[in-house]
């Protein structure tokens, strides 16, 4: 078994540099407010991206996007609310994201 928070920092690394090469411009890691956290805030062109980082060893509990319930979202949206006022970026477009990061080590599989 590996430790969670290590491998949930794993992912939020990978995710950022993903969104790097990719041309995105990362604007904050892991914003907090009394409401929350959103792990990942990054702006490509005209759009501000709230990106949450699911990674998971194993989709037993189903797959990593789908631990983004009802509930998490509205709480992203709500702490995304707080950012953009903020910021002052309140005109701002923004989009929604979940970045889904899967490890899997498969011993003998050959």
């Amino acid at each position: 078994m590996i430790d969670k928070k290590l491998m949930g920092n794993w992912g939020e690394e990978f995710a950022c540099a993903m969104l790097y090469s990719k041309g995105y411009e990362i604007l904050e890691r892991n914003f907090r407010c009394r409401m929350g956290e959103i792990d990942i805030i990054a702006q490509r062109e005209d759009v501000i991206v709230f990106a949450e980082v699911k990674t998971r060893e194993k989709d037993i509990a189903g797959t990593p996007a789908e631990a983004v319930d009802a509930q998490k979202q509205k709480r992203i949206r709500r702490i995304a609310e707080y950012y953009l006022m903020k910021e002052r970026k309140w005109e701002q477009n923004v989009s929604f994201d979940v970045i889904e990061i899967r490890y899997d080590h498969i011993e003998n599989a050959f």
